[in-house]
């Protein structure tokens, strides 16, 4: 249960530290606290191998799904070294939030069209509060393009994600996540 609470609120004081950090201009306090975040994550996770693959995984997803809003021109990222692709610090989120798909976020796994409708719903939101309460994202008029673009976006993202969590729990010799069917 104390990894549950670690895993859940590193998570979020990793995406308090990038979006305050990136209203600001600044990569360091998002690249330092997902750095921590993640290195906690690995010595102390029973799936390191998956938590790495998820992972990269999750990059590649930051890359297509922020370097498309990125490069669409509906969405801005602050302190964005190119204005085409997603800057570090949404990278460090992306890597960070990876670690949270067998822990405090496993039960996204349980559900197929789970990790579509949180991705669709939820993950825009996190966007928007870092648009309202920190300025580290602009939305282009009419805004709702761009929340579509990364909702829909972060929906095929997370539903990968989730795919690839499921099946790396199923390899041979493995339990699948507690609450999740085989």
């Amino acid at each position: 249960m104390r990894r549950f609470w670690g895993n859940l609120l590193g998570n979020q004081l990793v995406w308090l530290c990038a979006v305050a950090g990136a209203g600001r201009g600044w990569q360091w306090p998002a690249l330092l606290a997902a750095t921590l975040y993640i290195g906690s994550q690995l010595l102390t996770s029973p799936h390191t191998r998956l938590d790495l693959r998820l992972m990269m995984l999750a990059l590649a997803c930051a890359w297509l799904v922020d370097a498309t809003a990125a490069a669409s021109g509906t969405v801005r990222y602050a302190a964005a070294p190119f204005g085409w692709a997603p800057p570090p610090w949404i990278l460090a989120l992306w890597a960070a939030f990876a670690m949270t798909l067998t822990t405090s976020m496993a039960f996204l796994q349980r559900h197929a069209a789970l990790p579509a409708v949180f991705g669709l719903l939820l993950a825009p939101l996190a966007y928007l509060s870092a648009a309202r309460g920190f300025d580290a994202v602009r939305f282009a008029a009419p805004a709702w393009q761009g929340v579509l673009l990364l909702g829909v976006g972060w929906s095929i993202a997370l539903s990968l994600l989730c795919w690839a969590g499921r099946r790396g729990l199923r390899g041979p010799g493995r339990q699948p996540l507690m609450g999740t069917s085989p």
